[in-house]
C-alpha cells in the first residue's frame, strides 16, 4: 500500500521549490513597480519661454526672377573686320570703355578725302564771294548786265552750299572713324565675345557682344488678384508699414531673406489670362550678390499687427489634425494647451488663439513631458533663444 511518505526526495524537493520561487517573484515584481512610480523619478529638464505679445509684420512670400534694369546688346555702326578686342570676357565695364577695335584704316582714308573735298568747296566758294563782289561794283556803274551780276550771285550762293555740303561729309566720315572704336553705353558686366578679331561685322546686323547692368538689379514677381486687392485696401486706411513699398530678398542657397529693397513700379493691369498682376522690387547689389536671371524667393510686407504671439516652432506639437504646447503651471507641472497656428514671421510661428500674454511655454525637452501634469524642471529662455544646456540640445 502506498503512501505519501513513499515520495520519492526529488518530488518533495520540487513542492518546496515551486512556492518559494511564487514568493520571490512577487518581491521582484512589487520592487520593479515601486520603481517606475513617477513620482520616484526626477522630473526632466525642459526649457520655457514667457510669451510676450509684440507688434509684428506680416510678410506674404512670392518667387520672382532677378532681371538686369538695363541690358544692351552691342552691334557695330560699320562695316568693316574686326582689328581688336579690347576687353576681357566678363568682366564688369564702365560707360565709356573700349570693347572693339573695326579697321579704321578706310575710314581714316574717307575722311581725308571728306576734308579735301570741303577744302576745295571752301577755295571756289571764296572765289565766287570775290567775283560776286566785283559784280555788284560793276552793276553800280552799268558796267555788266543785271543778268550777269544774276548770274554771279547764284554761282556765290551756290559755292556756300557746296562747302556746307563737305562739312556734312566730314562730318559723317568723322563719325564713321569715330564709330570704328565699339564702347560700352553702360556701367555693367561684358559677356562673350561673340567675334573675334579677323572677322566681318556687318554695320546695324553682327552681334558683337552684351553688356548688362549689375548695380542695382530689378526682381520681377507676380501676385495674384486678391492679394492685389487686400494691399489697396491696406494702403487706403494706411496700415501697411512703410507705405506696403519693403520687401525682403532671398537667394535659393540663402538661409531667410538677408537682403532689402523697395517696390518701385507695379504694372498698369491684371493679366486676364492668369489673373495676376507683375510687380518690380529695386535691390541694391554693391557687393556682387544678385546676377541676372537668378531664381529669389521675395517677401512683401502686408499689415501689421499690434499684438502678435509668437512663439518658437519647436515647441509645438501635432496630434492628428491637432497642434498644442505644453505650458507650466502650477508646482512646475506641464498643462496641455491647444493652439492655432499661424504663419512664420521672422524665424518664430504666429499663434492665433489658445495662448495670452505671460503664458510660459515649453520649447525645449517638450519630448520628454508624456502626459499633462508631469512635473518637470524648468530653465527660464527668451523665445527664440537655443537650448539652454548640452543635455537639450542633443535631445532636440
Amino acid at each position: 500500500m502506498n503512501t505519501p511518505l513513499s515520495s520519492t526526495p526529488r518530488t518533495l524537493s520540487r513542492r518546496i521549490a515551486l512556492p518559494a520561487l511564487t514568493v520571490l517573484a512577487s518581491l521582484v515584481l512589487a520592487a520593479c513597480s515601486s520603481q517606475a512610480q513617477p513620482g520616484e523619478m526626477p522630473p526632466p529638464e525642459v526649457s520655457v519661454a514667457q510669451v510676450q505679445p509684440q507688434r509684428v509684420v506680416e510678410w506674404d512670400e512670392y518667387t520672382g526672377r532677378v532681371v538686369s534694369p538695363e541690358t544692351v546688346e552691342l552691334r557695330p555702326r560699320v562695316s568693316g573686320y574686326v582689328d581688336r578686342v579690347a576687353f576681357e570676357e566678363g568682366d564688369e565695364v564702365a560707360k565709356g570703355d573700349l570693347l572693339f577695335v573695326i579697321d579704321p584704316r578706310p575710314y581714316r582714308a574717307a575722311l581725308a578725302r571728306a576734308e579735301a573735298q570741303l577744302a576745295q568747296a571752301r577755295s571756289q566758294a571764296q572765289l565766287a564771294t570775290s567775283q560776286n563782289r566785283r559784280a555788284e561794283e560793276l552793276l553800280a556803274v552799268n558796267a555788266i548786265s543785271r543778268e550777269e551780276f544774276e548770274s554771279r550771285d547764284a554761282g556765290a550762293a551756290q559755292a556756300e552750299a557746296e562747302v556746307s555740303a563737305a562739312q556734312a561729309a566730314v562730318a559723317t566720315a568723322r563719325l564713321d572713324l569715330q564709330f570704328t572704336e565699339v564702347r560700352s553705353p553702360i556701367n555693367g558686366r561684358a559677356g562673350r565675345a561673340l567675334v573675334t578679331a579677323g572677322n566681318l561685322a556687318q554695320a546695324d546686323a553682327t552681334a558683337l557682344t552684351t553688356v548688362v547692368s549689375i548695380n542695382p538689379v530689378h526682381v520681377y514677381f507676380e501676385t495674384d488678384e486678391q492679394r492685389f486687392l487686400h494691399y489697396q485696401a491696406l494702403a487706403r486706411n494706411g496700415s501697411r508699414e512703410n507705405g506696403g513699398n519693403e520687401v525682403r530678398v532671398g537667394l535659393s542657397n540663402d538661409d531667410g531673406f538677408p537682403h532689402t529693397g523697395v517696390v518701385d513700379f507695379i504694372d498698369n493691369r491684371i493679366d486676364p489670362r492668369t489673373g495676376t498682376i507683375r510687380a518690380r522690387a529695386v535691390v541694391d547689389n554693391a557687393d556682387r550678390t544678385f546676377t541676372p536671371g537668378l531664381f529669389a524667393r521675395l517677401q512683401l510686407a502686408g499689415g501689421a499687427r499690434a499684438e502678435a504671439v509668437l512663439i518658437d516652432d519647436r515647441a509645438v506639437i501635432t496630434d492628428q489634425d491637432r497642434k498644442f504646447v505644453y505650458v507650466l503651471g502650477e508646482g512646475d507641472t506641464a498643462q496641455r494647451r491647444d493652439i492655432v497656428t499661424g504663419r512664420r514671421v521672422d524665424g518664430l510661428r504666429l499663434v492665433e488663439d489658445g495662448l495670452a500674454a505671460g503664458d510660459r511655454v515649453i520649447v525645449h525637452g517638450v519630448q520628454k513631458v508624456f502626459m499633462p501634469g508631469m512635473p518637470v524642471r524648468p530653465t527660464e529662455i527668451a523665445m527664440g533663444d537655443p537650448p539652454p544646456s548640452p543635455q537639450l540640445a542633443q535631445a532636440e
